[in-house]
């Protein structure tokens, strides 16, 4: 079971999940849409391509681009479709 949370909400859980370059990326079934917030940033990542990025918000706070996903990854980061990462203080365990 992997589950992230911040500010004592749990922002997704699973027992399902990929681990890639440390990160663990939670299928976007198990994460609380109502936690997240777009976001306009975006970075790019030779091998798993463009990144794009949530604000978590718990109770009114918000944690800046403390999400990302890749919409459409490359093929060698297939296995993330549809997934979802957190970091910058969303204590993520398993």
């Amino acid at each position: 079971m992997a589950k992230a949370e911040w500010q004592g909400a749990v922002i997704a859980q699973s027992d399902t999940f990929e681990v890639v370059e440390g990160n663990v990326y939670f299928p976007r079934a198990s994460v609380n849409p109502s936690h997240l917030a777009d976001s306009a940033t975006h970075t790019v990542c030779g091998w798993k391509g463009t990144a794009s990025y949530y604000d978590v918000v718990v109770d009114g706070q918000r944690l800046a681009d403390a999400a990302w996903y890749y919409p459409t990854p490359k093929d060698a980061a297939a296995n993330i479709t549809d997934h979802i990462a957190f970091w910058k203080g969303v204590v993520v365990t398993r």
